[in-house]
C-alpha cells in the first residue's frame, strides 16, 4: 500500500503547531544564511524543485549547493532576503508523514533601501519524521508569476 493509499487523519492542533513551528525555524535558517544547517531539514534524498528552475535540487548535497549559490549572490549584492509563510495547511496526515500546502512570500530588502515584495509562490510539501525530527522529503514550489 502506497502512503497515499493509507489511512488518513485529520491533524490535531498539538501537530499543526509543530508544522508551523518547523515552517518558522526553518526559513529563519535559510534567511540568517545558515544554508547547511536549513538543507539538514530535509531528508538526505530530499527533492526541492520549483516552476522557476528548470530542474529539481534532489538530495541534500544538491539542496546545499543551490540554496548556498543563491545566499552568496544575494549577499554579495547587498540584499537581506526573507521569507514570509503563512496560510499553512495541514492536509493529509498518516504515519509519521505530513501533507502541508502554504503561501509563501520572498521580500527582498536592498542595503539602505526600501522591502520589496519578489515573489508570492505556493509552497507544497511532504514531511516526514527521521529519528523524531521533521525534515522536507519533498517541497514543490509554484511561484505564480510563472503559471
Amino acid at each position: 500500500m502506497s502512503v497515499t493509499e493509507l489511512p488518513q487523519t485529520a491533524p490535531t492542533a498539538a501537530l499543526y503547531t509543530e508544522i508551523q513551528q518547523y515552517y518558522a525555524q526553518q526559513m529563519h535558517l535559510l534567511d540568517d544564511g545558515r544554508v547547511e544547517e536549513w538543507a539538514d531539514t530535509f531528508t538526505a534524498d530530499g527533492v526541492f524543485a520549483a516552476n522557476a528552475q528548470p530542474v529539481p535540487a534532489v538530495g541534500r548535497a544538491a539542496i546545499t549547493a543551490a540554496a548556498q549559490a543563491a545566499t552568496d549572490a544575494y549577499a554579495a549584492a547587498g540584499v537581506q532576503r526573507r521569507h514570509w509563510l503563512g496560510m499553512v495547511s495541514v492536509e493529509g496526515v498518516t504515519d509519521g508523514v505530513v501533507n502541508a500546502r502554504c503561501y509563501a512570500l520572498v521580500i527582498e530588502t536592498p542595503r539602505g533601501g526600501r522591502p520589496e515584495i519578489k515573489a508570492s509562490t505556493l509552497c507544497q510539501d511532504r514531511i516526514v519524521r527521521v529519528d523524531g525530527a521533521w525534515q522536507i522529503e519533498d517541497r514543490q514550489i509554484t511561484r505564480d508569476d510563472l503559471i
